[in-house]
């Protein structure tokens, strides 16, 4: 996809932005589930007797973050859930600081000039569609990590990130894109397959080694 022709004039480009990071200023799921844990003690109580079971695992998959959702999302079904994150998107909204008011800017100036804005994150699809409607972000599609009924509550079904945001493209229909805003190397696949790779906020430590992965410069942004 790489060196991709220009959209025809008839086809509206499409726009990628991650949200964590870009849209963002903080990982918003991770503070979803630190408020399960806060509200809860018997959460609390799951975790730490599942500790040393993770950490006998931790050397073998190096992934502590998966189980640690699981307990957070106990005892919730579909319904209860979107009750939750609904609940949570409304507080988070009114947060002082959280969004970065510039990558909002940006992504309404590319939808008002016509073209189909993405967002692509490894954020949890319930809980982003709820942040982009509460702030007014209408029309946005939305390609995001998915969770699945379990036996005791909900699980990760997939984890949108890295070259995996290219499959979920791919399968929402969205082969190309003419542009994409990233903030790290988790979207380096992404960053690579637009013919306009922009890094927001990025050192320039970063910016060097996306560079030389890339084989070729790219726009850089500094978002507040």
């Amino acid at each position: 996809m790489e060196g991709q022709d220009t959209p025809a004039a008839d086809v509206p480009p499409v726009v990628l932005f991650d949200f964590d990071g870009v849209l963002t200023h903080a990982d918003t799921y991770a503070l979803f589930v630190r408020e399960r844990y806060a509200r809860s003690t018997l959460r609390q109580l799951f975790a730490l007797l599942a500790l040393p079971w993770l950490m006998l695992l931790w050397p073998l998959t190096r992934r502590l973050q998966r189980p640690l959702v699981h307990i957070a999302l106990l005892g919730l079904d579909e319904k209860r859930y979107r009750a939750a994150v609904d609940a949570f998107a409304a507080e988070l909204v009114r947060r002082p600081g959280h969004f970065c008011r510039d990558g909002v800017r940006a992504l309404r100036r590319h939808q008002a000039a016509g073209e189909r804005v993405i967002v692509v994150t490894g954020c949890e699809h319930t809980l982003v569609e709820s942040l982009l409607a509460q702030l007014g972000l209408a029309g946005v599609e939305l390609v995001a990590s998915r969770l699945k009924p379990g036996p005791l509550g909900l699980r990760v079904a997939h984890h949108n990130i890295g070259a995996g945001k290219l499959k979920a493209l791919t399968a929402h229909g969205v082969p190309a894109w003419q542009r994409a805003y990233g903030d790290s190397l988790n979207d380096l696949h992404m960053l690579k397959a637009a013919a306009e790779p922009v890094l927001v906020n990025g050192t320039p430590k970063l910016c060097k080694r996306i560079e030389r992965a890339l084989g070729r410069s790219l726009e850089r942004v500094a978002w507040h």
